[in-house]
């Protein structure tokens, strides 16, 4: 059966997030999990992506129509940027470790990652209730709040990243360069996170059986299911491409675990992490 243009798209995705499967699993396996810094989101999301392409490829070839694989691969789909402004968020706290690798404001950032998960929980229920028409009103609701919850975690990183740049000289000097990578997708990752806002307030449902009525909404053109691909091509996939890549490139260039080798260097910024020496007995 030949693919629509979601299919070919979808097992575009697939070609691309191959090799980025390998590269994050090196950058996972470079900085650890402990210190994972995000890396091991960014694993998750080529994970996501690859498994969500697949889904829709193989709902495009099953005849008849498989609602499941569509709902599973437009879940996917939908759920991916989370991990993408969680691994934004764990790139950011990074920054404001130590020479020691002592981290700081990790119960803010724990909170911060909990809002990411809950807008995680809503979007993947309220699609997944979808199906439902009896609930689709409450699905509908969920997945708008899940978004709105999503466009408040990519505020506050917007916040964060410039706090960290009015604090510049008190990051380390491999983070700095990881900073800069971080402010330039960032304009991205609003792209992509302004497409997940219009596509879900471009209709009061979602239904993969196309049995609704069409959707005459001023923004049907921005819906992941009946609206333009082109513009989903552009405001979506590209725009987490563009991200994926920026951080693989700082992740694989940097030399990030240096900034815990050369502690002797930073101690004016950090005095607390210098060695402490013994006072003498007194005899």
């Amino acid at each position: 059966m030949a693919l629509n243009s979601q299919g070919i798209l979808a097992a575009v995705t697939i070609a691309m997030y191959i090799p980025f499967l390998f590269i994050s699993l090196r950058l996972v396996m470079k900085y650890g999990i402990s210190r994972g810094d995000g890396w091991v989101l960014l694993l998750v999301f080529s994970i996501i992506r690859v498994l969500g392409g697949a889904l829709l490829v193989a709902a495009e070839d099953i005849t008849p129509a498989n609602t499941s694989l569509y709902i599973g691969g437009y879940a996917l789909e939908s759920s991916g940027l989370s991990p993408l402004l969680l691994c934004t968020l764990g790139l950011l706290h990074s920054m404001f470790q130590t020479p020691d690798g002592f981290s700081r404001y990790n119960r803010q950032f724990r909170l911060l990652q909990l809002l990411g998960t809950v807008a995680l929980i809503l979007v993947i229920v309220g699609i997944s209730e979808a199906s439902s028409s009896s609930s689709s009103s409450s699905a509908n609701t969920m997945r708008r709040a899940g978004v709105i919850l999503f466009c408040v975690l990519y505020i506050i990183l917007v916040g964060i990243c410039i706090f960290l740049w009015t604090r510049i000289h008190f990051v380390l000097r491999y983070r700095k360069q990881l900073l800069k990578a971080v402010s330039i997708a960032l304009p991205f990752l609003a792209i992509r996170t302004l497409y997940s806002v219009l596509s879900t307030f471009s209709s009061s449902s979602f239904s993969i059986t196309g049995t609704t009525e069409p959707n005459t909404s001023d923004l049907a053109k921005f819906n992941i299911l009946t609206g333009e691909w082109q513009i989903y091509l552009v405001m979506d996939m590209l725009m987490e491409y563009a991200i994926v890549i920026i951080y693989s490139v700082a992740g694989i260039v940097l030399p990030l675990n240096e900034d815990y080798k050369s502690a002797d260097s930073y101690q004016d910024e950090y005095p607390l992490s210098r060695p402490q020496m013994s006072t003498p007995r007194r005899q």
